[in-house]
């Protein structure tokens, strides 16, 4: 004991008195251990000398170690004053000459993320290079969690590129806290290759990074990659946890693979507890299985596994998207009683159900109910109304809630403005719509974002932005690219491709098809690429404005800028062929898009079917078309496009022909084909071909519709054709149909021969 104090009081002395420390500092070397140093830091009151200590010390590896560097973080945040010292300390050593060690930052940027000040962090970071200190990969390490913590993992990138470029090596924690960040910011593709240049670097990942990537690909969809990912962890003898198993159980059931995830349980052997249960629940309604979601909820809790937050959300949410709300509230209930307060998203969750089956003033009272219990609602929540608003027609109490959103600074997003810009386009205010297009963009700082993308070094897409992150990156001015990515993020919220899509389709509504070709050309200059949706939209405004030139001219384009016509693209181009009665263009168009988008797999097919096409036997044209199909999954919309498009051209044997072809194959028609037909069949008085195809209609449980089966029996009862009548009225009687109701008076006069013939 009297050796701990006598090494105490000679390194206090000599901090309080000595001018220059380090050199004085020597003869007490051989009296320290690293508790001695660690009671240093604790006992001086004056910060400087602690911090001038400790800066010393950490020069040498044995006196090193994570106590010194908390105990350090935690002297230093104390209050602002502490910091601004320890700011004089490093300005005198530098003056003095004496080299100041990256663990003096680590500290300094610590403390200052710990107090609450980001910025300060940063821009100590940023500071290193002026007082000759390079950051270590600690340093490094402490900067990237700050960054990724703060949602920029676009500057957490740079930051890492210059580590490289510093020859900083990066460990097991530098990638593991990039991979994280841009696994949660939705950057698969940039994590996926961190991950690789790990592995190529030496460092094997552990189960958590597995963990991480492997979340990933569920996140991105990827759930067979991220299945791929799970077996090469055990095979390279990486333990799976839990946690990785039941994140891959939540990838199989959020993209419907639900069989696979009960497949997945049991072929691990693994036994399901609160947060498999909660996902497996969640996959079984997300795929419409309602009834054995619940049974499986009645399995958890007859096991005593009580629901958790999480858990009664997803029953909330379930109940809800079925249209039981009322259920869906006794849920909510149950959590409160249990002594769970229910968050913002779980309050969303029962908002959407109300406004997707039109209780509104229920939904507009749970949001009002966020804020009595001690929360807030959020943009999700005024999203959810405006949308339920919109769809009721209230255009005008949806744009009010959006100026309530802004008084209570709460920020739309672009899925807020689409919502609205949506509603106002279905009501006709395409204007007043472009006038929040404009608002979308300017924001609250409109000069930041004419700057941005008009200016003379534009920013119109995410390389720009890293380039100009990296440029300011290598200058050392990492805190002026963090406050570039705060401005940008509140500068305005960035229309994209679906504010233009929903736009261009309310100008094609009005007619104004004009605009919404000059709002496509707009789109395409400030950097936004067309998608189908796009082109289709505008190829059928075309063709309502009878503009089919335009359409074709259009259609053709989009070859040229590199975007195959999708399938809906080809429908459209059916459809109105169809309706003009060009059948046989329609046919050229389907076998255009069947040889294009399956490079040559069917030439054989199309050869044949163009040849029977020359032979107008229609009947074999659609059996090759089918067996096309057949070596995928069958489509049915374009063949029942041509059918009705040959009972628009008159030529109804054909569009029989392609029926019967159908049926052989079990391809059913549509409702409103069939129905078609019938009426087709019945102008041609060919009604034993229409009894047949309503019978099969019953058959498949169409609606009879009174008018239609009304002609027919007429028909048949004037070609003296009453057994087959009297079959219908028949079928009716045992399908449910009230004839009282359903057979008009001059049809059942008919049937009981109370007309003359004739």
């Amino acid at each position: 004991m009297s050796r701990l104090r006598f090494a105490i009081s000679k390194i206090n002395s000599i901090l309080s008195t000595a001018p220059l420390i380090e050199s004085s500092l020597e003869f007490v070397v051989p009296l320290l251990s690293q508790n001695i140093v660690n009671l240093v830091i604790i006992q001086q009151r004056n910060v400087q000398l602690g911090f001038r200590f400790f800066i010393w010390a950490m020069k040498r590896r044995e006196y090193r170690s994570w106590f010194s560097h908390n105990l350090m973080i935690d002297t230093l945040s104390k209050s602002h004053d502490t910091l601004e010292a320890a700011w004089t300390l490093l300005e005198h050593l530098r003056s003095s000459g004496i080299l100041i060690v990256p663990q003096a930052f680590t500290v300094l940027i610590s403390a200052y993320q710990k107090s609450g000040m980001v910025e300060k962090a940063i821009d100590s970071f940023g500071r290193m290079q002026e007082f000759g200190s390079r950051p270590n990969t600690f340093t490094y390490n402490t900067i990237l969690q700050i960054l990724i913590k703060q949602k920029v993992p676009q500057l957490a990138m740079a930051v890492y590129n210059q580590m490289l470029k510093s020859d900083c090596r990066p460990d097991r924690s530098t990638f593991g806290i990039l991979i994280h960040g841009s696994c949660k910011a939705g950057r698969i593709e940039d994590a996926l290759r961190l991950f690789d240049e790990m592995i190529q670097k030496g460092i094997s990942p552990n189960t958590i990074i597995y963990t991480v990537v492997l979340s990933g690909h569920c996140q991105a969809k990827q759930i067979d990659e991220a299945y791929k990912l799970y077996y090469q962890m055990k095979k390279h003898e990486c333990v799976p946890d839990t946690v990785t198993c039941n994140a891959l159980l939540s990838g199989f059931c959020k993209v419907g693979r639900v069989d696979e995830a009960f497949d997945f349980v049991r072929k691990e052997g693994f036994g399901l507890e609160l947060k498999a249960y909660s996902c497996l629940i969640d996959g079984l309604f997300r795929s419409g299985r309602f009834n054995e979601a619940c049974d499986l909820y009645t399995e958890m809790t007859k096991k005593k596994i009580d629901p958790d937050q999480v858990m009664y959300t997803i029953m909330i949410k379930g109940y809800s998207e079925a249209g039981k709300v009322t259920e869906a509230s006794k849920f909510l209930k149950e959590m409160e009683d249990c002594g769970y307060v229910p968050d913002t998203f779980c309050y969303n969750t029962l908002i959407k159900g109300y406004c997707d089956v039109g209780i509104l003033d229920k939904a507009r009272s749970l949001k009002l109910e966020i804020s009595g219990k001690g929360g807030f609602p959020d943009s999700a929540t005024y999203t959810i109304l405006i949308c339920g608003l919109c769809k009721e027609g209230l255009v005008s109490e949806a744009q009010e809630i959006f100026d309530e959103m802004e008084k209570h600074g709460c920020l739309p997003t672009v899925m807020t403005f689409n919502a609205l810009i949506d509603g106002l386009c279905n009501n006709k205010q395409v204007d007043q719509a472009h006038i929040f297009l404009f608002k979308m963009e300017m924001g609250r700082k409109p000069s930041l974002f004419l700057r941005l993308s008009q200016g003379s070094d534009p920013m119109t897409n995410s390389e720009a932005l890293q380039t100009r992150l990296q440029q300011l990156c290598e200058t050392g001015h990492i805190l002026k690219a963090y406050s570039l990515l705060q401005d940008l993020a509140s500068s305005g919220v960035m229309p994209d491709v679906i504010t233009y899509n929903i736009l261009i389709k309310g100008l094609c509504k009005t007619k104004n098809i004009n605009g919404a070709f000059k709002l496509f050309i707009e789109m395409k200059a400030r950097g936004y690429a067309p998608d189908a949706v796009t082109y289709g939209t505008l190829i059928d405004g075309y063709f309502m404005a009878n503009r089919e030139s335009d359409a074709f001219h259009l259609f053709d384009n989009m070859a040229k800028n590199g975007l195959a016509p999708s399938k809906a693209i080809y429908n459209t181009l059916m459809k109105h062929m169809c309706q003009k009665g060009r059948v046989w263009r329609a046919f050229t168009l389907w076998v255009d898009y069947l040889g294009s988008s399956f490079e040559g797999q069917f030439d054989e097919f199309i050869g044949e079917a163009e040849k029977h096409f020359d032979d107008g036997s229609i009947g074999e044209v659609i059996r090759c078309l089918i067996q096309m199909d057949q070596l995928k999954v069958v489509d049915r919309s374009p063949f029942v496009m041509l059918l009705i498009g040959f009972c628009q051209a008159g030529k109804v044997d054909d569009a029989v022909k392609i029926f019967r072809v159908l049926q052989e194959y079990n391809i059913d028609i549509t409702q409103r084909s069939w129905k078609y037909l019938i009426n087709c069949l019945c102008q041609e008085a060919k009604v034993d071909v229409a009894t047949d195809l309503l019978f099969y209609g019953m058959e498949k449980g169409f609606t009879v519709w009174p008018s239609l089966c009304n002609k027919l029996i007429i028909y048949l009862c004037y070609q003296n054709k009453k057994e087959g009548a009297a079959e219908i009225a028949r079928r009716l009687k045992h399908a449910g149909y009230n004839m009282d109701l359903y057979l008009y008076q001059t049809t059942r006069a008919l049937l009981l021969n109370d007309l003359p013939q004739g």
